[in-house]
C-alpha cells in the first residue's frame, strides 16, 4: 500500500465499520513555526549535556526529532531565502549575503500560496530575505505580548487556518558577546565543550558557555509560546515545527558550510487530530535520519494544505498529502559573506561531508568586521599569529585546499581532512559526483561573478537567465571553475589558465584569471602578457581578478598598472557594486604594495546610496577602511 492511499483508503476503511472519530478531518490544520538564531543541536534533547533545554526537551518528548536536519546556508539571509522560495539560492542568483534578487518569473514565495487557500499567514519578526517578496506573503504580526491567534481580524476570519511564525532572537551571534549580568549566567564555562578547531582558552570557554546561557534564555520564550497555544484552545489543531537558523553563532560554525554550520536542530510535532499528516516515520519521543534541509520547508507545507508542491521547487516534501522519499544527500553553499567574497559548495550524507572549495587562495578566516566583534574571534587569531596553535587549531587563519572530506563518526569536530586518505578515494569520487550532479541540475548561477549574475539578467531574472543556455553556457563555465581551481598536484598548467583567459565568455575568463591568482608569482611569470592585457577587460570581474595577480606577484611596474585598474573600478559611484566590492579586496590584499596610492585610496567613495541588488550594505567602504588602517 503506498502511503498515500494508506493516508486516504485505510480511515474511510475503519470508517465504514464505525469508526467515525477516525476518519480524517476536514479543512487544513494551523501550522506553527518557531524558530530561533545562530544555534546547532546544542540542545537537551539531542544529547547536549551541558544544555539547558526543557521545553524544547518536552516538545521532543511529544514530536520527532530529525538528526540530519541541514540549513543549506551558514548564515542567516541566503538561509532563509532557500525557505521562503523553495529555490537553492545558487540557482536563483541569491546566495550572497544580502543581496537582493526577483523571484523567478511564474513563482511565489510560498505563504502566498498558503494564503491563496484560506491561510492567514503571519510573521513576527526576521525575513532577511535575498528574494523580492510576493504579495500577500504575510497579513501581518500577531499583536499582544505573550501568544495570540486573533490577530485582530474579523470575527468571521477566525476559523481560517493559520500559518505562523514566531523568531526568537535571543541566541544570535551579536548576543554570545553582549554582556550578561553574573548572577544570570546559568552554564559553567569549565564544562563546555571546546571544539578541537578552537583554543581552550579562557574567552573561548566564556562565549560557549554563554552561547549555552542564551539558548537556555530562548527556551523559555519557546516554553511561553507553546504554554499561549495551549490557553488559547487551539493545540490540538496546531502542528508545530521548531528549528534553528543555521548552526552556532561561533566562529568556523556560522558562515561555514560545514556540518558545524549546516546542522541545525528541527523537532516536528503532529496532535493526533492530524497525524495521518504526519511523515511515514513519525512517532512520539522518536527520531528521523532523513535528509531534511531548508530546501524542503517550502513544498512540505504545501503539502500539508493539500497543495501539490510547485514542480519548479527544488526540495521534496517530507509530510503531508505529497511526501515523497528523502534524498541521499543535503546541499550547501556559501557565497559573498558580508564584504568578502568567497564561492564554497557542499555535500553531506549520513556521515561525511565533502566541501569544494572554488577560492582556495584566501583564508577561511578572511576579515570579516562583523564576525571579529567576538572575543572567540580576535583570540583565536592573535594566537594563529603568535604562533601558539596547533595545525587543527591554525587551520582556519591559512589558505584553503581544493577540497575537503570529513568523516562525522570519526571526526565530529571535522579536522582531519581525507582526501588524500587511500581508503576514502571511492567515497571521495561518490560526493565529487553529487555535486557536479547537483550543480547542474540547479544551473548553479554562482559560477558567474556576482557582477555578472545581474548583468546577464537585465530584464529577466537570474534564475531565469541561468535556465537559457544562450545567456548562460553552464557547462563551460563550470569546467573552467573545476580546472582553474585545483591546487598542488592537480594545478592546471599555466598554459591551460592562458587559454581560458582568451575565451569569449567573459565568465571562463574570469576563472582563467583566478586560476592564474591561485598560482601566486608562478602564475604571473608565465602569463603576464596576457594577465597585462587583461587589465582592459570589459568585464570588470575579470579586470580586477587580473590586477590583483599583478599587483602582488609582478613587477613594480606592473603593480602600478594594476593599482590603475584597481582604482577605477573601486570607485562604486562610476560603475557596479560588485566589481567594486571585488577591487577593494583585491587592495586589501595587496598590503604593502598598495602603500605607494594611498592618498588615491583614501580618497575613494566610502558609501553609496539606493545600490541595485543590495540591501544598503557599505561593504566597499568596510573593505577600504581595513586596507587604510593596515597601511597606516
Amino acid at each position: 500500500m503506498n502511503i498515500l492511499l494508506s493516508r486516504v483508503a485505510f480511515p474511510l476503511f475503519l470508517c465504514l465499520l464505525g469508526f467515525s472519530a477516525l476518519a480524517e478531518p476536514s479543512g487544513n490544520p494551523n501550522i506553527l513555526w518557531l524558530s530561533s538564531e545562530d544555534n546547532g543541536p546544542h540542545l537537551g534533547c539531542y544529547g547536549d549535556p551541558v544544555a539547558t533545554t526543557p521545553n524544547l526537551d518536552k516538545l521532543a518528548a511529544k514530536g520527532m526529532r530529525y538528526l540530519r536536519a541541514s540549513s543549506n546556508a551558514p548564515v542567516c539571509a541566503p538561509a532563509r531565502t532557500t525557505i521562503i522560495s523553495g529555490i537553492y539560492p545558487p540557482s536563483s542568483g541569491a546566495e550572497h549575503m544580502r543581496s537582493i534578487v526577483p523571484m523567478p518569473a511564474g513563482t511565489k514565495t510560498f505563504p502566498s500560496y498558503l494564503t491563496e487557500v484560506g491561510y492567514r499567514c503571519s510573521n513576527t519578526s526576521k525575513e532577511d530575505y535575498n528574494v523580492q517578496k510576493s504579495p500577500n506573503t504575510w497579513v501581518g504580526k500577531p499583536k499582544g505580548k505573550g501568544f495570540y491567534w486573533e490577530f485582530q481580524q474579523p470575527t468571521e476570519n477566525q476559523e481560517k487556518p493559520f500559518f505562523a511564525v514566531y523568531n526568537y532572537t535571543i541566541c544570535h551571534e551579536s548576543q554570545i558577546r553582549n554582556k550578561i549580568a553574573d548572577k544570570d549566567r546559568i552554564h559553567d564555562a569549565k564544562k563546555v565543550h571546546v571544539p578541537a578547531y578552537h583554543p581552550d582558552t579562557p574567552e573561548v570557554r566564556k562565549d560557549w558557555a554563554q552561547y549555552h546561557d542564551r539558548i537556555t534564555m530562548m527556551d523559555a520564550m519557546v516554553g511561553k509560546a507553546l504554554g499561549g497555544l495551549e490557553r488559547s484552545g487551539k493545540a490540538e489543531d496546531t502542528i508545530i515545527f521548531y528549528w534553528g537558523d543555521h548552526g552556532s553563532g561561533m566562529p568556523r560554525s556560522k558562515r561555514w558550510p560545514y556540518n558545524s554550520g549546516l546542522h541545525v536542530p528541527l523537532i516536528a510535532y503532529f496532535p493526533p487530530k492530524w497525524q495521518h499528516l504526519a511523515p511515514k516515520e513519525y512517532k512520539a519521543n522518536g527520531t528521523s535520519d532523513r535528509m531534511v534541509g531548508f530546501i524542503d520547508f517550502a513544498p512540505t507545507m504545501l503539502s500539508l494544505a493539500g497543495v501539490k508542491p510547485k514542480n519548479w521547487m527544488q526540495g521534496h516534501a517530507f509530510a503531508g498529502e505529497f511526501e515523497v522519499e528523502s534524498p541521499d544527500y543535503s546541499f550547501g553553499f556559501r557565497g559573498r559573506m558580508d564584504e568578502r567574497v568567497d564561492m564554497v559548495r557542499s555535500v553531506m550524507d549520513q556521515r561525511y561531508v565533502y566541501l569544494r572549495q572554488y577560492h582556495p587562495h584566501r583564508p577561511y578566516g578572511q576579515y570579516i568586521g562583523y564576525m571579529f566583534i567576538t572575543p572567540t574571534t580576535k583570540v583565536w587569531h592573535e594566537k594563529f599569529h603568535a604562533g601558539e596553535l596547533n595545525d587543527a587549531q591554525s587551520h582556519f587563519w591559512r589558505e584553503k585546499p581544493a577540497e575537503e572530506l570529513y568523516d562525522l563518526k570519526t571526526d565530529p569536530d571535522e579536522v582531519n581532512n581525507l582526501v588524500d586518505s587511500a581508503e576514502h578515494q571511492a567515497v571521495l569520487e561518490r560526493m565529487r559526483a553529487a555535486h557536479r550532479t547537483h550543480s547542474l541540475a540547479i544551473r548553479d548561477v554562482g559560477f558567474l561573478p556576482e557582477s555578472e549574475i545581474h548583468a546577464r539578467s537585465v530584464g529577466s531574472t537570474p534564475f531565469d537567465m541561468g535556465q537559457d543556455p544562450e545567456k548562460y553556457n553552464f557547462e563551460g563555465v563550470f569546467a573552467a571553475a573545476e580546472r582553474a581551481t585545483q591546487t598542488g598536484k592537480n594545478a592546471a598548467k599555466p598554459a591551460e589558465l592562458v587559454a581560458l583567459l582568451g575565451s569569449e565568455d567573459s565568465a571562463v575568463r574570469y576563472w582563467g584569471a583566478t586560476g592564474l591568482l591561485i598560482q601566486k608569482k608562478a602564475g604571473v611569470d608565465a602569463a603576464r602578457t596576457a594577465l597585462l592585457q587583461s587589465l582592459n577587460d570589459p568585464a570588470g570581474a575579470v579586470a580586477a581578478v587580473a590586477a590583483e595577480a599583478l599587483g602582488r606577484f609582478g613587477s613594480e611596474s606592473e603593480r602600478d598598472q594594476a593599482l590603475d585598474t584597481l582604482l577605477r573600478l573601486a570607485n562604486q559611484e562610476k560603475g557596479d557594486v560588485f566589481n567594486a566590492i571585488l577591487a577593494a579586496n583585491a587592495i586589501d590584499y595587496m598590503d604593502e604594495n598598495a602603500r605607494s596610492r594611498l592618498a588615491d585610496i583614501e580618497a575613494l567613495p566610502r558609501k553609496k546610496p539606493n545600490r541595485p541588488n543590495l540591501r544598503g550594505e557599505q561593504y566597499v567602504g568596510a573593505v577600504l577602511s581595513k586596507a587604510l588602517k593596515d597601511l597606516k
